[in-house]
């Protein structure tokens, strides 16, 4: 049997039935500021453990952290990933998914990966779409949904600055114009900037956030491979954090070196800019700790030359040490493939103590770690010095069921203003609402 029919069998097996190495280490020993970083662990195939995506059984929630409880805000919803509150309370939320990228996936890796994609509930048509839900009576229900924007390519981030609402759809950054108390917004909107896309675009999501002025935007763009094996060139103006002048679409790079940034948020003590970063994958479960991180212009956080600061990645081809020199230590790891998405920080009053001062951080879950590890929302404390203060707490777990089936995947999370953290579920297509227990 030929090495290529092997390699074959053994992916697919992979893809299948979770195949490859296991973790040595427990996960929390990848949380923190100084997070155990072990040899890598690269193997012939990558480690493919996907929890199959199944939905919630009839009256089942996930499980809130004591003092907390949960329910539903919005059921019926279509692969929702990205949420927004506006000002009168309204919540939008992406309704999303990849857009057709034909040059990302081929060969036999990107066919098993294809596959074990699919079986983790991403391999859904996108509905591309956001969608506006309204709770009038203040049930925490939303009894009103409307189709606010439609025929979009593959939204995520959205941001309202006066009137002019933005949004970060996979290949630009679109303005559209917005009535307070409106439901729904007609018309293509106005293209702010061109993003990279095109028919590779591997981390297709880009996520916007206004400053606290409104007079800059800042874009997330993922990088367009694992750890640069399409080529450089494939790379360029990606793995950043852009900024952007919204009134001329001017735009530079803010911070780079971040393999896929996805959620913004500005940490309410020290105004500095945070995100939450996927890092690389196939060195093993343990490796790489995703991380949240303070963002600072023009630092230079590592990918794909180096992760966690100067640890080397001897994958990548050419090797950079001038990079490597430069490249930042991120500020705290929330584990190992545990792709973290969300990012929002604690309002006072919402939720009771301990998630009073931190941050809220909604973890996807893992392909490329086994046992896994995500699938809830973590609370990590902050102090008033605006820096992570302690260890991670659980807020929202139970994604799982006893047979390491997904029956939802948390994405984004974001304070509702009125008393809650609502967290938005893709596998689930719900909206989970959760709030001080009565």
């Amino acid at each position: 049997m030929g090495t290529t029919r092997i390699v074959l069998l053994l992916a697919v097996g992979a893809a299948l039935g979770g195949c490859g190495e296991t973790a040595r280490l427990d996960v929390g020993e990848g949380f923190g500021p100084s997070p155990q970083l072990p040899e890598p662990n690269k193997t012939l195939i990558p480690t493919v453990n996907v929890a199959p995506a199944i939905g919630w059984p009839e009256g089942a929630t996930p499980v809130s952290a004591p003092g907390t409880q949960v329910a539903a805000f919005a059921e019926g919803l279509d692969h929702p990933r990205w949420l927004y509150v506006l000002p009168n309370g309204d919540v939008l939320v992406a309704e999303t998914n990849a857009p057709p990228k034909p040059d990302d996936g081929k060969g036999i890796r990107g066919w098993v990966m294809k596959k074990a994609m699919s079986r983790a509930g991403a391999g859904v048509p996108s509905a591309n779409r956001i969608s506006l839900l309204r709770d009038s009576d203040h049930d925490g229900i939303a009894e009103t949904r409307t189709t606010f924007i439609e025929n979009l390519n593959s939204p995520f981030g959205m941001t309202l600055v006066g009137n002019h609402l933005y949004v970060a759809a996979t290949d630009r950054l679109l303005r559209f114009d917005y009535q307070p108390g409106a439901t729904s917004i007609n018309g293509p909107g106005t293209p702010v900037t061109d993003l990279p896309g095109g028919p590779l675009n591997h981390h297709w999501t880009k996520n916007v956030i206004a400053s606290r002025d409104g007079k800059k935007l800042y874009v997330t763009v993922g990088s367009n491979s694992n750890v640069g094996e399409n080529g450089m060139d494939q790379e360029e103006g990606r793995a950043a954090i852009w900024e952007v002048d919204p009134a001329s679409g001017n735009k530079r790079i803010f911070a780079s070196g971040l393999r896929n940034p996805n959620g913004m948020a500005w940490e309410p003590h020290s105004g500095q800019l945070w995100t939450a970063v996927n890092e690389r994958d196939e060195i093993g479960s343990d490796l790489v700790p995703d991380y949240i991180t303070s963002v600072k212009d023009g630092g230079f956080y590592g990918w794909p030359y180096s992760y966690f600061g100067q640890h080397v990645d001897q994958r990548v081809s050419p090797q950079d040490p001038q990079q490597v020199a430069k490249a930042l230590v991120p500020d705290y790891a929330v584990g190992p493939h545990t792709a973290s998405l969300g990012l929002t920080f604690a309002e006072p009053g919402v939720l009771p103590p301990p998630f009073d001062q931190g941050a809220f951080i909604g973890q996807h879950g893992s392909w490329n770690r086994k046992p896994h590890s995500g699938y809830k929302v973590v609370f990590v404390p902050f102090s008033t010095a605006g820096k992570p203060a302690g260890k991670p707490i659980d807020l929202l777990t139970g994604f799982l069921n006893d047979e390491g089936k997904a029956m939802g995947r948390p994405v984004g999370v974001i304070n509702d203003q009125r008393g809650a953290l609502l967290v938005a579920d893709d596998v689930g297509n719900k909206i989970w609402r959760v709030s001080k227990a009565r």
